[in-house]
């Protein structure tokens, strides 16, 4: 089975770090991370960060300045480095990916989120 596993999740202060990493289940599977989303109780799920067609970047208004998308391809894994957090930046974290496979392309695969906590 296809699947993308979120960690690097939990508790922190504001003004902390957290960096969230999107890797596949099995290293078999190549995946390819076109962003993150996240979901806070009672809240739909808004974007975090992608990466465009064209490569660039695009964030949240929110999480502008303060959050960077990265991905690295030898590692078959993708990022989110959140700086300057607060305690509206608590949801969980999904991470949004295309897996390849024996040739075929599963898009638009998700993982089953992290949990990030910004309290004192």
């Amino acid at each position: 089975q296809v699947q993308l596993v979120e960690s690097g999740g939990g508790l922190v202060q504001p003004g902390g770090s957290l960096r969230l990493s999107c890797a596949a289940s099995r290293s078999i599977f190549r995946i390819n991370v076109v962003g993150w989303y996240r979901q806070a109780p009672g809240k739909e799920r808004e974007l975090v960060a992608i990466f465009t067609s064209g490569g660039s970047t695009k964030y949240g208004d929110s999480v502008k300045g303060r959050f960077t998308i990265s991905r690295d391809n030898a590692k078959n894994t993708g990022y989110l480095q959140m700086n300057s957090l607060k305690p509206e930046d608590t949801a969980v974290y999904y991470c949004n990916a295309n897996v390849y496979y024996n040739g075929v392309v599963y898009s638009d695969r998700w993982g089953q989120g992290t949990l990030v906590t910004v309290s004192l």
